[in-house]
């Protein structure tokens, strides 16, 4: 069983969740905190393998809580559009992944799995947003670019569709390829290029000129 702690100041918000999480007989919801201090409590107290936390919560709010949990526990931070400055603090905090507060059931149900097994998890909408506000000038790309030089050719066509902030899904609707064969080619991409996630590799081919942003 995947054990859960959800984390959000609005009830309703929590029921939600819980409701949908344990449609999946994988997944078992173990403590539930309407703030950050009370989710860090709850997460050492029941060993949580997935946090679920509400980027912003009185009384300690989800940045402070993802910086104590993470580690011994996989941090998934709850967002909304509008929010991208709290995301780009999550992830020096060490959050392993960032899903819209609208994500649709299933994908919220996949994403713990995801989580649990250790696999960043990040909303290609919040990928793109995040680059366009948030990144910093980057010089003149000549490390991304010694970088992406042990790249095959349709490794950086999949990277440069990844920072341009498409899901795996519409990525392969592009490149006439199925998501699962995209997948793979990430998880390739990832570790060549020394990257954590998504984000972190679509800096990468802003930064070499990948993109049309």
């Amino acid at each position: 069983m995947i054990r859960v702690l959800i984390a959000d100041d609005e009830t309703l918000m929590r029921a939600g969740i819980r409701l949908i999480l344990e449609n999946d007989p994988e997944i078992t919801v173990v403590a539930e905190a309407g703030d950050g201090k009370q989710a860090v409590e709850l997460a050492s107290k029941h060993s949580v393998d997935v946090a679920l936390l509400d980027i912003r919560m009185p009384g300690g709010d989800g940045l402070k809580a993802a910086e104590q949990i993470a580690g011994g526990t996989n941090v998934v931070m709850l967002t909304t559009f509008g929010e991208d400055s709290y995301v780009a603090q999550a992830l020096k905090v060490g959050a392993t992944g960032f899903l819209l507060k609208d994500t649709p059931p299933q994908e919220l149900i996949n994403a713990v799995h995801k989580a649990a097994r250790g696999e960043p998890i990040l909303a290609p909408q919040i990928t793109k947003r995040l680059i366009e506000k948030h990144l910093t000038a980057p010089g003149d790309g000549s490390q991304a670019r010694l970088k992406i030089d042990a790249l095959t050719e349709t490794e950086r066509n999949v990277l440069r569709l990844v920072g341009e902030g498409l899901s795996n899904s519409e990525i392969g609707e592009q490149l006439y390829m199925a998501t699962g064969t995209v997948k793979a080619h990430i998880s390739r991409i990832l570790p060549k290029l020394e990257c954590a996630n998504r984000v972190q590799a679509a800096i990468i081919a802003h930064d070499a000129g990948l993109t049309r942003s």
